[in-house]
């Protein structure tokens, strides 16, 4: 396997250094994260002021059962977001060497590397998969977890539930990773789940340490889970959205080639030429070390699609 940086998306303070302008100017189209988040209500004073206690807990996690339709026989357990999970991956699955195809989130390599497994296109210790993978959304089929012990990280599959896995969680040999920040567009709430057998979250909860999630991030996470219907017009407003910027990136002759509901990825002339292009109208874009002709854009606020039109 081929080492690749560790990026990501975001950065927008950096893009203000080069290209100017203040943050509010700007449209940051370089994640997935919804733009449209969940309505955060009041907040109870008490879970600002009190350790997380167990009653909020047991809620988050029932909440979390119901909407993701977890099987008797997995456990769940919420931390703080997906990132904490992913890096506790390497110590939980106890191998040596992890197969990650690419490409894809680069975490998970990092996260392995760093805890000296060998990394192989090949037969493997554990393997990673992305689903729907990011940022070309490809899906995994069922039969590619029958293949030995496997990561499974669904951060980006709450846009399409029918192709979720989590069916699956009670296997011994299945671990399913969960995002909150990306389809409820609150990140800078950090929490995720892993869902898998008993014995693989007790693993995890020993990585992980108490108290792991806080106070308002319990009540609030609980109280979006159990909102089904926000969910139900989320996915119908985010797949409305989305090919809606395909339309109009195809006005500019630039094909899609892949991505979610919550992110599109188009394959340009020179990405880093389009990605400098689009900045110039204060609208920032991701593009991979791995390809100079892929470039991702998230999908705008309902009120910044002018934006990115005249960006264009």
């Amino acid at each position: 396997m081929t080492d690749t940086p560790r990026d990501h998306g975001g950065g927008l303070d950096a893009a203000i250094a080069l290209f100017g302008g203040h943050r509010a100017d700007w449209l940051d189209l370089s994640t997935g994260i919804n733009p449209v988040p969940y309505p955060v209500g009041p907040v109870a004073a008490d879970a600002w002021t009190a350790l997380p206690d167990k009653a909020a807990t047991d809620r988050l996690i029932r909440a979390a059962r119901n909407f993701w339709d977890v099987p008797a026989d997995a456990h769940i357990l919420p931390s703080n977001g997906a990132s904490a999970l992913i890096a506790a991956m390497p110590h939980v699955m106890r191998g040596k060497s992890a197969a990650i195809p690419t490409p894809t989130y680069n975490e998970h390599a990092a996260a392995f590397r760093a805890q000296n497994y060998a990394l192989t296109d090949g037969m493997a210790d554990v393997r990673v998969l992305v689903h729907p993978n990011n940022p070309d959304g490809r899906l995994w089929g069922a039969q590619e977890l029958t293949r030995g012990p496997t990561v499974l990280d669904e951060s980006f599959c709450d846009s399409c539930p029918q192709h979720s896995h989590t069916a699956q969680a009670g296997r011994s040999d299945l671990v399913v990773l969960k995002s909150f920040g990306k389809f409820w567009g609150l990140a800078g709430m950090r929490l995720g789940f892993v869902i898998a057998s008993p014995e693989v979250v007790a693993r995890c909860r020993d990585e992980i340490g108490p108290w792991a999630v806080s106070g308002p991030a319990l009540e609030i996470g609980a109280t979006a889970l159990e909102d089904v219907a926000w969910a139900d017009a989320t996915r119908a407003r985010l797949s409305r959205d989305a090919e809606r910027l395909d339309a109009l990136m195809a006005k500019s002759g630039i094909p899609s080639v892949g991505g979610t509901s919550l992110f599109r990825l188009y394959e340009v002339d020179n990405a880093a030429s389009w990605q400098e292009k689009l900045a110039s109208g204060h609208v920032w874009s991701r593009i991979f070390p791995y390809s100079d002709r892929w470039l991702r854009l998230g999908l705008p606020a309902p009120d910044r699609w002018d934006q990115l039109e005249a960006a264009l």
